[in-house]
């Protein structure tokens, strides 16, 4: 078929033309970045912790100092451990899909001119690693004496168990056992590598940085109290997290139980990604809108020109051009008016990621994204105009020309 002669027709309605390929353009720029913000969030929700979350439960208390660290440590331990299916409690600072506690930057060498980044710190008592359920992938556990207790923030020399992307990070293609890293004047060897150890808010720095964390180990005490992680057979620890409260209440009753931050960790992680979930559903819904908003504009626009050339229909007809002939016709101006609507799209999706990788740190959009927003597209403009297009390969010769 002549292209030449439908961009001569679409020259005449230049005005519904740009209008339908500016929607095609807006949906392309839209349909790209919203299914890549979907495929991130979806991503973020997926993150593998490393620990054995089903079996795991957080309980937090606050309301007292921390010279009373150590003796609301001992009184909760025993206290937890009198419930009926504990298999351990142990202090902990924070678990994957906790509250933020120990976030720092570290750097590679002790005078802090080689930059490593800013990780997450674990610490954990004795015990920790254990009740974890974390797989070592090189080295080994901390033993009893690294734990040492804290002065301040961290002690002045500590063994670390880092997660193999943090190793990856810090150290490419090197051994990282023995390696070594400080953050300030702290100092750490690394004697571990686990699998996996998500950061506690996964996704908060960054896809890239979701695993960029280390186990400390440490000595409860002043400096690490109020958080106690407990272990138990996966269908005992929903129970143990409703009867802890009634618990802590009898034997540390000058504590406040905090509700908000106490709970397993698959309910932490539950809640944690709730809004991502949401943000899901409403990238969904606006693309489902925008293609049927679409998808209607190119059937009302295509139906309008039927009914408008009518009487250029008949006169085809009636010269011998066949049924097949008038359908192709159309899907061929719709394909051409799509295509170029997919092609100002294209910068608009650019544009738009732009802007996103600037103002909300963003990953940039995949190159793969434009072709496959195209094919949607494309699709999307030969469905919808095919009723009007049928419906013009419908209209008989004779009745057409009755109205010439």
């Amino acid at each position: 078929m002549q292209i030449r002669p439908i961009l001569a027709a679409l020259r005449h309605h230049r005005l519904a033309t740009l209008l339908i390929a500016l929607e095609i353009a807006l949906a392309c720029a839209v349909l790209c970045n919203a299914c890549f913000l979907i495929a991130n969030r979806i991503g973020n929700m997926r993150i593998v912790s490393g620990v054995d979350e089903n079996s795991l439960a957080l309980v937090v208390v606050t309301g007292f100092e921390d010279t009373q660290g150590p003796d609301v440590n001992a009184r909760i331990i025993a206290g937890l451990h009198g419930i009926a299916g504990v298999q351990s409690v142990s202090v902990i600072n924070t678990v994957p899909f906790g509250q933020q506690v120990d976030s720092a930057g570290i750097n590679k060498d002790r005078a802090g001119q080689i930059q490593g980044g800013q990780i997450d710190f674990y610490q954990g008592g004795p015990g920790t690693v254990q009740a974890l359920g974390m797989k070592l992938v090189e080295g080994v556990w901390p033993q009893a004496a690294d734990y040492l207790p804290l002065h301040d923030y961290f002690a002045d020399d500590s063994s670390t168990v880092i997660s193999k992307a943090l190793a990856a990070h810090l150290w490419p293609g090197a051994d990282p056992l023995g390696k070594e890293f400080w953050c300030d004047r702290f100092h750490f060897r690394v004697i571990g590598v686990v699998d996996h150890l998500a950061i506690a808010q996964p996704g908060s720095r960054g896809t890239n940085t979701a695993e960029w964390s280390a186990f400390v180990p440490t000595m409860p005490g002043r400096f690490l109290n109020g958080t106690y992680l407990v272990r138990a057979d996966p269908s005992d620890i929903p129970r143990i997290v409703r009867d802890a409260p009634a618990v802590i209440a009898k034997v540390a009753p000058d504590v406040v139980f905090d509700h908000a931050n106490s709970n397993t960790v698959s309910d932490l992680r539950h809640n944690y990604f709730e809004r991502d979930r949401a943000m899901v559903g409403m990238l969904l819904g606006v693309i489902l809108a925008l293609m049927l908003v679409t998808a209607l504009g190119i059937v009302g626009l295509a139906s309008f020109w039927v009914q408008q050339r009518r009487r250029q229909i008949g006169i085809r007809r009636a010269v011998g051009a066949t049924r097949g002939d008038i359908l192709r016709y159309f899907l061929t101006e719709n394909f051409l008016i799509v295509t170029g609507g997919i092609l100002l799209g294209i910068v608009f999706a650019l544009a738009l990621n732009l802007v996103l990788v600037t103002q909300y740190e963003v990953p940039r959009l995949p190159l793969y994204y434009l072709p496959v927003a195209a094919v949607v597209l494309w699709t999307l403009g030969q469905l919808a105009v095919l009723a009007p297009a049928l419906r013009a390969a419908a209209v008989p010769p004779v009745v057409a020309t009755r109205t010439v």
